[in-house]
């Protein structure tokens, strides 16, 4: 059975690189009928918080990203950490070393002085001096002097790295944690995943996993690098970039289906298909279509794709949304208006849901323009027409089809021009001068209200 994993660190909250390897793991899980695991890897405890956690949680829930099992926290499993450095201890493929931060830091200044790759020398490894008594000591792991690591990864194709390029990377700090690396490999092996799936920035640490995977005695995961996403101007994705929380996103109004399919798209793709459901997804979602090259970020056409998502809502689901989130706004918009009719009128204007909001409560409570804007439509002439415009649409059936017809009755039995007729109207009813269809607009508006606006209009 597939079996993959995400496995975020608590120090921040989920971001877009995550959200995409989250939902890249879980829909490869949920196309093959496998189970997808949570896991949080909080042992940098200075920047771990709960915080963070929830965050997590809360991002990966609001996409509909649901896991099957977890999460599990790796803080909660040191002994299963420590047992397992044991283990390697007593077959001789790790040892203890008693190096200080102050020999560490020398050994490195000296190999960089030389010309040399820094790195941690070996010193303890075969060692057969007394360690120093009461100095703490770090577990190291034995890599393989001789021969080389190679995978053929899903994605980046066959991967080989030599050994003679790893050092003694430390399994176990003096404390008791486990670093990133053996603590990733010892959870993979309890949890049984068949494949890691991950930003290539992990890479460089995959050779050194796969020895630890052999020296533990359990089978080598499937590996998927993915590459990273970068922001328009090539460099790689930051806050500038819009790399913000995924719940930032939820508040300024972007639909979780949205999000989904555009992350979705951002280095894999299903022929050229653009716009496709969850469903889809898990239907079509697999590693071969996963591109090589990095994802550029594009937030117009996030934009762009969350309209298409908006043009599908019905009126009365995105109306309960402005109810739940405002509902003073949401009482002065049915008040005003038919909130369904004003709806189907800007419906495919809008990118995120607040500009629906935006639309509804602008002419719901217009807020009066410019003085220049009153001069040019509302002058004489334009209260004029406005005056007889209450008149006229005083006794018709409020329905769209009965208030276009009297409009157009009026333009054509003054002999007036169309704008000289809608433009005073537009501007008396909605104090814009540039709306949808203004007949539509004043259909959808309650007859009292427009009535009242064209009265107060003609009055000056």
């Amino acid at each position: 059975m597939v079996r993959t994993r995400f496995a975020p660190s608590p120090t921040g909250y989920l971001h877009i690189g995550g959200a995409r390897t989250a939902l890249f793991c879980w829909a490869y899980a949920r196309r093959h009928g496998g189970r997808f695991v949570l896991r949080i890897e909080d042992t940098d405890q200075e920047r771990s918080t709960q915080a963070s956690v929830q965050a997590i949680l809360d991002g990966l829930s609001w996409l509909g990203i649901d896991w099957d099992e977890g999460p599990y926290y790796q803080m909660q499993r040191l002994a299963r950490y420590r047992e397992a450095a044991e283990r390697l201890l007593a077959e001789g493929k790790a040892y203890r070393c008693y190096c200080t931060r102050e020999e560490l830091d020398a050994m490195r200044e000296a190999q960089v002085a030389r010309g040399e790759k820094p790195r941690y020398d070996r010193r303890w490894r075969d060692s057969t001096e007394t360690p120093p008594p009461g100095r703490p000591a770090v577990i190291r792991f034995k890599n393989p002097l001789d021969g080389a690591v190679t995978w053929d990864d899903l994605v980046k194709g066959p991967v080989t790295v030599a050994n003679d390029e790893l050092d003694d990377l430390v399994l176990l700090r003096a404390d008791g944690v486990p670093t990133y690396n053996f603590g990733v490999v010892v959870d993979d092996l309890d949890m049984a995943m068949t494949h890691v799936i991950r930003g290539d920035d992990h890479v460089n640490n995959t050779p050194r996993q796969v020895n630890l995977y052999r020296a533990l005695g359990g089978d080598v995961p499937h590996f998927a690098h993915v590459p990273m996403i970068l922001g328009a101007d090539g460099q790689r994705l930051s806050k500038r970039h819009g790399a913000v929380s995924v719940l930032q996103y939820r508040d300024e109004g972007f639909l979780p289906e949205a999000l989904v399919n555009y992350l979705a798209r951002l280095g894999w793709s299903h022929g050229d298909e653009e716009v496709f459901s969850r469903a889809q997804l898990v239907e079509w979602f697999d590693l071969e279509h996963v591109s090589r090259s990095p994802a550029r970020w594009d937030p117009e056409k996030l934009r762009w794709l969350n309209g298409e998502y908006l043009k599908r809502i019905p009126a009365e689901q995105l109306l309960e949304g402005i109810r739940e989130r405002n509902p003073a706004v949401h009482a002065e918009i049915v008040a005003a208006m038919d909130p369904v009719a004003m709806t189907a009128v800007g419906q495919g204007s809008w990118a995120v849901l607040g500009e629906h909001e935006a639309f509804l409560h602008a002419l719901a409570s217009p807020v009066t323009t410019d003085a220049a804007v009153i001069a040019r439509h509302l002058d004489e002439k334009g209260r004029a027409v406005v005056g007889e415009l209450a008149g006229e649409l005083e006794g018709v059936t409020w329905t769209a089809e009965a208030v276009k017809a009297a409009l157009q009755a009026y333009v054509k039995g003054r002999g007036l021009k169309m704008p000289e007729v809608m433009m005073p109207l537009r501007v008396a009813v909605t104090r814009q001068e540039k709306t949808k269809a203004i007949d539509a607009i004043v259909a959808a508006l309650r007859k009292e209200v427009v009535l009242e606006r064209l009265r107060h209009a003609a009055a000056g």
